[in-house]
């Protein structure tokens, strides 16, 4: 589903978060030491190759709520930002910290003039934030930043599942149609 909001096309769809080759800049769902793990962030890493943690390592550890920026190695983007999502239950308050990973990814793609941007779904997986939730924090984040945006252009929002990608649709064609 794509939809076209002040001129800036945003689109979800199913897929690998680490297998966007049109896209400029994927966004990691990444640890406080933005290290290699499991679920998004342990795709990147072993998508990128070890130069990735070389690099990540002199900007760690993060907060919830920040972004940071490295070049994509092996990926097929040019950059990858690196955003801390909230523990759901532990980090509050989740949702502005939430909130903050979308805001503050965007803001690093504007400054690096990127066109294109790729999201997972940012702290619903062993973070616990529910998807429904998830889902209605990052859509109307994303839609608030729009007015802002210069440089990009394309915002994706690659879900893993069929069950999690119907829920970002739903919230976005009723919030936004």
């Amino acid at each position: 589903m794509k939809k076209n909001i002040s001129g800036i096309i945003v689109e979800c769809l199913q897929g690998d978060i680490a297998a966007q080759q049109d896209i400029d800049a994927v966004v990691n769902a990444a640890n406080a030491w933005l290290r290699p793990g499991g679920g998004v962030a342990g795709a990147i890493h072993r998508a990128a190759g070890p130069q990735l943690y070389q690099e990540c390592k002199g900007l760690a550890p993060i907060k919830p709520g920040q972004a940071v920026i490295t070049k994509a190695y092996n990926l097929p983007n040019k950059y990858v930002i690196h955003c801390l999502g909230p523990v759901y239950g532990r980090d509050e308050p989740a949702d502005k910290q939430l909130a903050d990973c979308y805001r503050n990814a965007l803001r690093l793609a504007e400054q690096n003039q990127i066109a294109s941007i790729a999201f997972p779904a940012i702290s619903t997986g062993v973070f616990g934030y529910p998807i429904r939730e998830a889902a209605r924090v990052a859509i109307k984040t994303i839609v608030e930043i729009i007015p802002e945006l210069k440089s990009v252009k394309r915002i994706r929002l690659v879900l893993y599942s069929t069950s999690d990608l119907k829920i970002y649709e739903e919230l976005l064609q009723s919030l936004y149609s």
